[in-house]
C-alpha cells in the first residue's frame, strides 16, 4: 500500500491562498492520476480537483473552477492544490488520492490521512 502524505494546510483568512502538496514515500505517482477531496465536518466527502498521469488532463469540481488549480511533478512525486481567493466554506480537511490507474475515470486507490484547512472569515 502506498503512503500518502498531505500538507500546505492551516489557517487562512477569507480571501487568502494556501498551497498543499501531497507526496509518498513508497511507489512512485507517475503511473497514476491523483487527486484531492475534501470533508467538511458533517457533510460527506466530495470531489475536488484531479489530474491524469502525465499532467495533460485535469477535472476541477465545478463550484472551485477559477480558484483551485491542480499540478503535478512527477519527477518530485509530487501533487499539488493551489487555492485562491479562499472562503470559509472552503474550511475542511482535504485528502490526497492515489487512482488505480492513468486517469482519474478509474477508481480512487490509496488515500492520506488528510491535512486541514480552515478558513475564517
Amino acid at each position: 500500500q502506498v503512503q500518502l502524505v498531505e500538507s500546505g494546510g492551516g489557517l487562512v483568512q477569507a480571501g487568502g491562498s494556501l498551497r498543499l502538496s501531497c507526496t509518498t514515500s513508497g511507489r512512485t505517482f507517475s503511473g497514476y492520476a491523483l487527486g484531492w477531496f475534501r470533508q467538511a465536518p458533517g457533510k460527506e466527502r466530495e470531489f475536488v480537483s484531479a489530474i491524469d498521469w502525465n499532467g495533460g488532463h485535469t477535472n476541477t469540481a465545478d463550484s472551485l473552477k477559477g480558484r483551485f488549480t491542480i499540478s503535478r511533478d512527477n519527477a518530485k512525486n509530487t501533487v499539488s492544490l493551489q487555492m485562491n481567493s479562499l472562503k470559509p466554506e472552503d474550511t475542511a480537511v482535504y485528502y490526497c488520492v492515489r487512482y488505480s490507474g492513468l486517469y482519474y475515470n478509474t477508481d480512487p486507490g490509496d488515500w492520506g490521512r488528510g491535512t486541514q484547512v480552515t478558513v475564517s472569515s
